[in-house]
C-alpha cells in the first residue's frame, strides 16, 4: 500500500499543527495582569488649632495623596508636625469609605521645623482596599492643657474623593 501526500495535504497538516501549537501556547503562557496607574497627587494640608484659650497650633498634616485608576489603592506621602503648644504628641488615622480605619506606620523623622517641637514625622506608603475605594478621610487629633491642668483635645478632618469612580 502506497501512501501519497499531495502538497495541499501537507499544507493542511502543517496548518493544523501550527494552530494546535498556537492554542497551547496561548493557554499555557500566563497572562500578565494589567497594572493600575496612579492619578495626579492631591495636596494634603490640615492644621488643628486649639479652640479654647489662646490659639495654639496643635498639629499639622501635610503632603500628598493619589488614587489609582483601578479603584482599589491609594498612595500617600504625609508629614505630621507636632505643634509646640501641643501635648501629648498628636495622632492621625485614615478612614476608607467612611468605615475602614487604617493607621499608617511612621517611616521616618526629620528635625522639627519652626513652630513644631521634637520632630517632623514621615508616613509614606500605599494602601490597598478589598472593594472599590470611593473616598479617604484623614483625621488629626491634637491636645493641650488650658486653663491650668484641664486637658483639651480637638480633631479635624478632610475628605478626598476618588476621581475614578
Amino acid at each position: 500500500m502506497r501512501l501519497e501526500l499531495t502538497r495541499s495535504k501537507v499544507r493542511r497538516a502543517a496548518s493544523s499543527v501550527a494552530v494546535v501549537i498556537a492554542t497551547l501556547a496561548a493557554i499555557l503562557v500566563p497572562v500578565t495582569p494589567a497594572h493600575a496607574a496612579y492619578g495626579p497627587d492631591q495636596a494634603v494640608s490640615l492644621t488643628v488649632t486649639s479652640n479654647a484659650g489662646p490659639s495654639i497650633m496643635l498639629a499639622q498634616l501635610t503632603g500628598t495623596l493619589a488614587f489609582d485608576d483601578g479603584n482599589t489603592k491609594f498612595r500617600y506621602a504625609l508629614r505630621l508636625c507636632w505643634g509646640s503648644g501641643s501635648y501629648p504628641m498628636p495622632n492621625f488615622y485614615v478612614s476608607v469609605n467612611g468605615s475602614t480605619i487604617f493607621y499608617p506606620s511612621q517611616t521616618g523623622t526629620a528635625p522639627a521645623p519652626p513652630g513644631c517641637q521634637v520632630a517632623l514625622f514621615f508616613y509614606d506608603g500605599e494602601y490597598t482596599h478589598s472593594t472599590t475605594l470611593t473616598n479617604v478621610t484623614l483625621y488629626v487629633t491634637g491636645g493641650w492643657f488650658y486653663p491650668g491642668n484641664t486637658y483639651n483635645s480637638r480633631t479635624k478632618s478632610v475628605t478626598y474623593d476618588n476621581p475614578y469612580n
